[in-house]
């Protein structure tokens, strides 16, 4: 097997072992990562240049650009796409990271934002400029993760949505909290050029060739624009480029803490351009907000004015916070029931963490969405398409307290799927309705069910039947 992999030309693509070349990558990323600890810059940029050239390093860039990522089919504005694994390995011996950085602009698509009329732009580069940005983060990323703060978690390795929800719950439910809610404004276009190269604070060619890449401009409608600012959406590399221009937000806002006590009290969570600054002190929250519009300054950001405010998580006409799709509040509860401090005393309040009501209506209104797109559909063409949302949305709250919130979306999905069911056959009557599209069972009376054309039986996923499993 070694003597395949040597000899590179012949070797097939679909026989590569990638588990192996997953491992001789990984194992250049811990030594980058441990020499960034230790400061060892000129190690660093040696590691990074080495896993550059590394033929395993291409080859994992390039399936994850071609095979892996959801826009593996989509071209960009020469385009190209390569799918073949004879294609793949002529893309493979194509990636260079060179002094002489090269990148072609990307091509420019809006598509819809989610429950409104505006329109997110997008770039997509050429498929050699995202297995080269694939490439690059490889080696760029682990370095970074050696510099990058506790408390932030948007797209980085072993970190999610979930993890920024503990810490939030961490650091508020022995006591309650002010909170600044906040939200940059279009952060990936309007991020300074400039001041994210001189954070890179790299001489090697992946400086150059990032520069590239955020200078390459943008095709939209056939008309070249220059990009003097941001990093384009829809590249490889773009969140970890967002995340390096945000670095420093923390520690920035824990210089009003001038005590380890203080700075114990105070709380940064981020998630990429979203995050949430906690205090029990409203005067340190109003600083915080003052000092983070002008660190954003610095880099070419501002607080977007609609989505930045000031709560409480127990007190005051609108108390708690949305963040990430949950909502966070503390309420008022008898002592028997309540939140207890380390030394056992009731806190007379708990801390309870739901879907947010714009999570649940958005959910409610893609069910009803899919059922009415599917007016002529057969039973079994709209609960396979039902079943991976319902499954996705509980899977993602099913950590929280989500009970009754499941239990009232199973009661709108069976009222969307009763109008659906009456409107087909609207000279039949209720009972027969039923008969034909809902079997009772033991556990469930209205159990939503059909038979596939193989003659399977399927049947609707039950929001209600995901086992809340708290962490």
């Amino acid at each position: 097997m070694s003597r395949n992999i040597t000899n590179r030309r012949v070797y097939d693509w679909k026989a590569t072992p990638w588990r192996k070349l997953e491992r001789v990558v990984f194992k250049l990323q811990k030594r980058i990562y441990r020499a960034a600890q230790e400061g060892n810059k000129q190690k660093v940029r040696k590691l990074q240049g080495l896993l550059n050239r590394s033929w395993s390093a291409k080859m994992i860039a390039v399936r994850q650009i071609t095979q892996q990522n959801q826009g593996k089919k989509t071209a960009g504005v020469d385009g190209v796409t390569a799918l073949t694994p004879e294609r793949r390995q002529e893309l493979v011996g194509q990636l260079r990271v060179t002094g002489k950085a090269k990148a072609k602009p990307t091509r420019r698509v809006w598509i819809p934002k989610p429950g409104r009329d505006e329109k997110r732009p997008l770039g997509i580069p050429t498929i050699h400029d995202r297995a080269l940005q694939g490439l690059v983060k490889q080696a760029l990323e682990p370095e970074w993760e050696a510099y990058m703060e506790a408390n932030s978690y948007g797209f980085r390795a072993g970190r999610g949505c979930h993890d920024a929800i503990e810490a939030i719950y961490i650091s508020i439910n022995k006591k309650p909290k002010w909170v600044l809610d906040a939200d940059i404004a279009m952060c990936f276009d309007r991020i300074n050029h400039s001041a994210l190269l001189q954070k890179l604070n790299n001489t090697s060619p992946i400086r150059r060739q990032i520069r590239a890449w955020l200078k390459a401009g943008v095709i939209d409608a056939g008309t070249f624009h220059h990009t003097n600012a941001g990093t384009p959406l829809g590249c490889v590399i773009s969140p970890l480029l967002a995340n390096i221009a945000l670095h420093g937000l923390e520690e920035k806002v824990m210089e009003l803490a001038h005590t380890k006590k203080e700075r114990e009290k105070l709380t940064i969570v981020r998630y990429t351009d979203d995050f949430v600054v906690m205090h029990s002190d409203q005067s340190m929250i109003e600083q915080a907000q003052g000092v983070i519009m002008e660190w954003l300054k610095g880099i070419g950001l501002e607080l977007k004015a609609e989505k930045t405010r000031i709560s409480h998580t127990r007190e005051g006409k609108n108390p708690g916070f949305d963040f990430l799709g949950f909502n966070i509040r503390q309420y008022e509860i008898g002592k028997y029931r309540s939140g207890k401090s380390t030394n056992g005393t009731p806190l007379g309040f708990k801390t309870l963490i739901k879907p947010s009501e714009k999570s649940i209506r958005k959910h409610k209104e893609r069910l009803s969405q899919i059922v009415r797109s599917h007016k002529a559909a057969p039973q079994a063409a709209v609960i396979s398409k039902l079943n991976p949302i319902i499954r996705g949305w509980c899977n993602y709250f099913k950590s929280v307290v989500s009970k009754e919130t499941y239990t009232d979306m199973d009661k709108h999905l069976w009222e969307v799927l009763w109008q659906w069911a009456t409107r087909r056959h609207p000279n039949k009557t209720g009972k027969w309705i039923a008969r034909k599209y809902w079997t009772p069972t033991k556990d469930v009376q209205w159990n939503f069910t059909s038979k596939t054309k193989n003659g399977e039986g399927i049947e609707l996923t039950r929001h209600a039947k995901t086992e809340i499993i708290s962490t």
